[in-house]
């Protein structure tokens, strides 16, 4: 199918689309959908699409909430403090372990990520209030946990709606102990989505952990000219375990990566390093920018999902520091070009040519597509769950052909291009996998790697390569056929 027509099946899909909607529903809904190219200079954003605004009420968002972008992304990581997820019982089960973060420690020891803390909200807390009971959280978690670093409290809605102050709180107990105890004012309902809680989380690491609140005599590091630190790497199945290898390898010192596998002392040292390496610019931009702003530290975007933009991230990191980094990084590209070679070899000729249609949250939509690319599959349809017109932006210079761009998709629009368009392989969240396999399509969970993993880097390259092809050939599809078939 040349670009042309392509283009003009993309179009009828969203129009198609949107006829199923009342007229205001559709007027709203035409902002969030369209179609980029990466030639057409008139799209300001890819696909000039509206995003970062309330969901329509009465369609099935797969967004998250403040609380979930706080607990469950920027706070919940961090291994060696305890996290309390403040409010009735179901939030805090169901931010438990939920995205596979790796850490090294003894779980209920030293590191805590995948416990589950909650006060346990009931009606009389509602009615008069929960501050005695969260200090009575503070108090049995230092009993029950006493090597913890630190609390943090991860407000959920009934929090900010009866007005409890939980600062005031945290202030007094960390006043009596000297313990380190963060409030995070994340209430699910603030923000049209989980974005806000990320900003939110990152404002509460410059105020509660930057510029000295933080004790780091004990791990004293001396500095050096190769520090760096890296942001925004969850360590989903050992990303930032496979980050690592490569940067010091090319002679770096990673002194801290957060917030997986990330300690309370790592975040305060960061603001000690020469360079920040931020991978999730959705979640982490905040706090880079800050310490960009206050302490001087460049920071910069990279990019470990295949040996394309892998290769290109090492030379504009190795391009920071002296000769001595730059020809080594040379020299790591060299040493893992056969084995990429190899990958490639094998895996190319058994996807090449196959489309796939992305959906996830506020990184992978762009960052994914090369490596989806070195083996040969085309991506026709992206989008993000609580993407900024940056991202958007950013996302045009990753496409290198007319797609389908959805913001905040719902179940019907996203059920509706994966019909209208026919991918041969859709890779999205948790929430809409069993969906796509019941219609019969190969599928990939690509919030959490689908227990598989990690996907960052050379190492990581070659697991997502196993990963497509055993999605995409698995002998399992024979037996079912998707909808469009049937009907032919």
């Amino acid at each position: 199918m040349g670009p042309e027509s392509l283009e003009a099946k993309q179009k009828a899909a969203v129009e198609e689309v949107l006829k199923a909607y009342p007229s205001k529903a559709a007027k709203n809904r035409a902002k969030h959908l369209g179609v980029g190219t990466p030639d057409d200079e008139s799209q300001k954003t890819c696909g000039d699409v509206r995003s970062n605004k309330k969901t329509v009420p009465g369609v099935m968002s797969q967004r998250g909430c403040a609380y979930a972008g706080s607990k469950g992304v920027v706070w919940g990581p961090v291994k060696d403090m305890v996290h309390i997820s403040h409010g009735p019982i179901g939030c805090g089960q169901y931010s438990r372990a939920g995205r596979r973060n790796y850490y090294i420690g003894t779980t209920g020891v030293d590191t805590f990520v995948t416990m589950n803390f909650s006060s346990d909200f009931q009606e009389k807390d509602i009615v008069f209030g929960g501050d005695k009971k969260l200090t009575k959280c503070f108090s049995e978690i230092d009993e029950l946990f006493p090597l913890n670093n630190g609390i943090t409290v991860q407000s959920e809605c009934p929090i900010g709606l009866i007005g409890d102050d939980i600062n005031a709180t945290s202030k007094m107990y960390a006043k009596q102990t000297g313990k380190v105890i963060v409030p995070v004012n994340c209430e699910g309902f603030r923000g049209v989505s989980q974005s806000l809680g990320h900003h939110i989380a990152n404002d509460t690491v410059r105020d509660y952990i930057f510029d000295g609140k933080v004790d780091t005599l004990g791990d004293a590091i001396v500095p050096t000219e190769y520090d760096v630190a890296i942001i925004g790497d969850y360590n989903i199945g050992g990303d930032a375990w496979s980050s690592r290898i490569l940067l010091e390898e090319m002679g770096l010192r990673v002194v801290a990566q957060w917030s997986g596998d990330a300690t309370l002392k790592e975040m305060a040292m960061t603001p000690k390093v020469k360079l920040n390496l931020l991978h999730c610019y959705r979640s982490m931009n905040y706090i880079s920018r800050h310490m960009e702003k206050e302490f001087g530290i460049p920071w910069i975007e990279y990019n470990f999902f295949g040996p394309t933009q892998t290769i290109k991230s090492l030379r504009k990191i190795a391009a920071f520091f002296d000769e001595g980094v730059q020809a080594k990084c040379e020299e790591v590209i060299a040493k893992y070009q056969p084995m990429v070679d190899a990958v490639i070899n094998k895996y190319r000729p058994r996807l090449e040519g196959k489309t796939v249609m992305l959906f996830v949250g506020g990184l992978r939509p762009r960052h994914v597509i090369g490596a989806y690319e070195d083996l040969g599959m085309e991506v026709i349809g992206t989008g993000y769950e609580f993407a900024h017109d940056d991202d958007y932006k950013r996302t045009k210079e990753e496409i290198f052909r007319s797609t389908v761009i959805y913001d905040d998709v719902n179940e019907y629009e996203l059920e509706a291009f994966v019909k209208k368009l026919q991918p041969d392989l859709v890779a999205s969240g948790i929430k809409e996998k069993y969906v796509f396999q019941k219609m019969g399509l190969p599928y990939r969970q690509m919030h959490s790697w689908d227990y598989s993993g990690p996907y960052h880097g050379y190492d990581g390259f070659a697991i997502f390569a196993k990963d497509m092809d055993l999605a995409m050939n698995s002998p399992v599809w024979a037996h079912t056929k998707a909808p469009w078939e049937s009907e032919a």
